[in-house]
């Protein structure tokens, strides 16, 4: 074992590393002397870590020096390390004097580290709570992280961490229940919509007390009671898991129990109207107000209004279009029954009508009497609006769009078709037909819109949680920025080409003249790339993968900003020929400022996957730069898909042909997949090495970045 150093080794040790911060009055005499009587391990330990902190900041490795013999003792090598890291995290986040207050106080931690023992991360349970939503609610929602757990209906957040109780399993229990009880609201009409409006009717109710704050937790402790119900009929397994979470004792319970009847919302068919009746009677009555149960969260009533109402605008079209799209597979365009006006094609009442039978787990379409096999996507977007009203409403049963025109219509027609929604600010494009062996001309209309805003703060908890890559990142890409390039071969130089002058001396001896380029020269050769993200944001992108591509755009502007690259981003989906969306996130002009954080924020998925044309319409902005390297790279979850046909074979052709189509122009397409089956068709539509499989879904943040470092180096 190696000896122990003694004080004055110890001492002369640190003095060489705090130089900088000592003066005749501050001096590590005492930290040397309680460093001298650790162990040999203790003191490798300070010492190394004294060095590491120096190299950030000197003051703090000084108080370091001051704690760690009590740290090591209080905490053990461990805790200390974690100790340690913490406070740096700190300093490089709030500065000096944070950072200095952590180190000073060894103690405050050690109470964290008990306290927190048997806590549970947000980390430690996304991919099980994103799989248990997506088994539980019929609408798919996403999990995210926040500082507490509450819901917009879209989405779930949870908190970061989870240390209520003194056990690791009922901590992830806890997870669970918040997942549960959330999804709940969504899937039992806590926000049921009452109107075409889309505001759900609690938002109304809550908004007519005087006192909102005391009205909305009644409210909220009667939900806990009518959904417990629901639960614990439905879901007892679940129910079992929250039951051992709750209090033994309810004061809130037992005192309405002697003012109502609880019966009216204990009951199968119970609903949130039943719920706001009973706060109607409560609220004037002195009653103890209830403080939420662990899992309960928070209601923002706010943000689900917007939420629901933005869905609920969105959802009625694309429920309509896609009605249409299901009486066209009914009725052959002959048949006299079906009648196209316009853009809409009217069903006969009597004749041939249109029927959803659903509840939130069951529907089922009906044209005629027909039974009708819906597409998964359809069925999905009846089951959500079945979550906010309860029903389909009537409204909803009309279909809005005219059938697209068969393989065999005429050209000339949809050649007018596209040119009359050119005039209602929408671009058309061709997209090429291979069972024909030409383009369908003016086929495809395509409009290009702003990605919707969402909270920009969560650009900001996506970095905080990356730190350690971003910093990595950052300086992988610093080594690429204007690039210096040896030049061989030149009249003059920096120095000499020895290569050039052995070949010389070899035509000296041959008796042929010396060439006069024997010098290598030094040039910096600046970047002039142009690159477009192209984001998958399709329906089947919901859940982690939707945060994965967050994720990696987040790390990847972080890089591109140090590069100095132009690049855009734009998101991409849409559903049917008639309806394709490029949404911008950022242009080539628009700085990676806030707004942009937002646009990347707000991403949510959409509808379907219609490749061709977004490629041709982002390859002609490529084209318009003027750039000596253009790339197109393409993130998506899996192959060409859309609502009227475009899959399979005629998808994966039309994608072929437009990248065929941006390689003629000079642009270099690539692609980074996360679908297991991608090689069946990524490599005839990119080609062997345009394209990447990037098999773990977590795995995609860190693998962007590298991918682009690589692709353009």
């Amino acid at each position: 074992m190696t000896k122990p150093l003694t004080e004055i080794e110890v001492r002369q040790r640190l003095e060489e590393l705090l130089g900088a911060v000592l003066t005749s009055r501050r001096t590590v005499n005492v930290p040397a002397k309680q460093i001298a009587t650790l162990s040999s391990s203790s003191q490798y330990f300070a010492l190394h870590w004294a060095e590491v902190i120096a190299e950030s900041n000197s003051e703090m490795a000084f108080q370091f020096v001051c704690s760690v013999p009590f740290a090591l003792d209080l905490l053990g090598t461990d805790g200390a390390t974690q100790w340690i890291i913490r406070a740096m995290d700190i300093y490089d986040r709030d500065g000096l004097y944070l950072g200095s207050e952590s180190l000073r106080d060894a103690s405050a931690f050690a109470n964290e580290l008990v306290q927190h023992r048997h806590s549970v991360g947000f980390d430690d349970v996304a991919s099980i709570m994103n799989k248990f939503s997506i088994g539980l609610s019929g609408r798919i929602l996403s999990i995210e992280q926040d500082c507490s757990a509450w819901t917009d209906t879209e989405t779930i957040y949870l908190p970061k961490s989870v240390s209520t109780f003194d056990s690791s399993r009922q901590n992830f229990d806890l997870y669970k229940a918040m997942v549960g009880y959330l999804l709940a609201q969504v899937r039992y009409g806590t926000f049921r919509v009452g109107s075409a409006d889309g505001v759900p009717l609690v938002c109304t109710a809550i908004a007519s007390y005087q006192d909102q704050s005391k009205a909305l937790r009644i409210f909220d402790g009667l939900e806990e009671i009518r959904l417990r119900f629901r639960l614990e009929s439905e879901l007892p397994g679940l129910a079992r898991t929250m039951s051992e979470l709750r209090p033994a004792q309810n004061k809130f319970l037992a005192s309405v129990e002697k003012l109502v009847d609880l019966a009216e919302i204990q009951q199968e068919k119970s609903d949130v109207t039943h719920t706001l009746v009973l706060l109607q009677k409560l609220y004037p009555q002195a009653i103890d107000i209830p403080k939420p149960l662990c899992y309960q969260g928070r209601i923002d009533l706010e943000r689900i209004r917007l939420t629901t109402r933005q869905r609920v605008e969105s959802e009625r079209e694309i429920f309509r279009q896609g009605l249409a799209l299901l009486a066209e597979s009914v009725f052959s365009e002959t048949d006299s029954e079906c009648v196209e006006t316009g853009d809409a094609i009217e069903i006969q009442p009597n004749r041939n009508g249109t029927d959803v039978s659903a509840d939130s787990d069951n529907v089922a379409f009906e044209i005629n009497g027909t039974p009708i096999a819906a597409p998964s996507e359809m069925l999905q977007t009846a089951t959500s609006i079945i979550q906010d009203f309860g029903q389909i409403p009537d409204e909803y049963l009309i279909p809005i769009r005219q059938v697209p025109n068969r393989i065999d219509d005429n050209a000339e027609q949809t050649a007018a078709d596209g040119q009359d929604q050119a005039e209602h600010n929408e671009l058309v494009y061709d997209e090429w037909d291979y069972r024909r062996g030409h383009y369908r001309k003016n086929w495809c209309v395509l409009r290009e819109q702003e990605m919707h805003s969402g909270n920009a703060q969560i650009v900001d908890q996506i970095l905080e949680e990356y730190s350690y890559l971003v910093s990595k990142i950052r300086r992988s890409f610093e080594v690429l920025r204007g690039d210096s390039r040896l030049l061989r071969r030149q009249i003059q130089g920096d120095d000499i080409d020895i290569d050039a002058v052995v070949e010389g001396y070899v035509d000296l001896v041959h008796g042929d003249e010396i060439s006069e380029r024997l010098f290598i020269s030094s040039r910096r050769v600046e970047r002039d790339l142009a690159v477009v993200f192209m984001v998958d944001v399709s329906g089947s992108t919901r859940g982690w993968i939707n945060q994965a591509e967050r994720e990696s755009l987040v790390l990847l502007s972080e890089a591109l900003e140090i590069l100095g690259d132009r690049y855009s981003i734009y998101g991409f989906s849409g559903m049917t020929r008639k309806r394709c969306r490029v949404y911008r996130v950022k242009s080539f002009e628009e700085p990676n400022d806030e707004t942009v954080k937002a646009r990347i924020a707000g991403m949510k998925p959409q509808d379907y996957t219609r490749m061709g044309v977004v490629i041709r319409h982002l390859s002609g902005k490529l084209q318009n730069l003027d750039a000596k390297t253009r790339v197109l790279i393409t993130i998506s979850d899996g192959r060409p898909d859309d609502f009227d046909g475009y899959r399979g074979e005629y998808g994966i052709e039309d994608t072929r042909q437009a990248l065929v189509e941006a390689k003629h122009a000079g642009i270099h397409p690539f692609c980074i997949t996360i679908d297991s089956r991608a090689n069946e068709y990524l490599a005839y539509m990119y080609g062997h090495v345009s394209y990447t499989v990037v098999n773990d879904i977590r795995k995609l943040p860190l693998k962007v970045s590298d991918i682009y470092r690589k692709l353009t180096s």
